[in-house]
């Protein structure tokens, strides 16, 4: 994916650079950008993973070196692999409206 991506409740959409304000998370084994209240993660393994958090608990920022595959992790498969091109991605968990307000979208 060179420009925008969705897999399940996570959007990944390039932009320019990380913003100000976004904080280099310490590098893991494993980068998981978006942990699931169903027990599965979207996560990343490979060299040359640098992960944002920001101020907004729902948005953090990839910075990738080259080419990387984002895993659903799940026993089962219910979204496919996605390949990242190499560059700076907004990680954004999707939200949706009901009727006592906006929640985060639960995958």
């Amino acid at each position: 994916m060179i420009v925008m991506a969705a897999q399940g409740d996570v959007l990944f959409r390039r932009v320019d650079a990380v913003p100000a304000g976004a904080v280099l998370q310490p590098r893991t084994e494993r980068v998981v950008v978006a942990h699931s209240e169903t027990g599965h993660h979207h996560a990343l393994t490979a060299p040359g993973i640098d992960w944002y958090t920001s101020p907004d608990p729902l948005v953090g920022y990839l910075s990738l070196a080259d080419p990387t595959e984002v895993r659903h992790e799940r026993p089962w498969d219910t979204h496919a692999p996605l390949c990242l091109a190499p560059g700076v991605w907004e990680v954004r968990r999707q939200r949706e409206y009901t009727p006592e307000g906006f929640r985060r979208v639960e995958d």
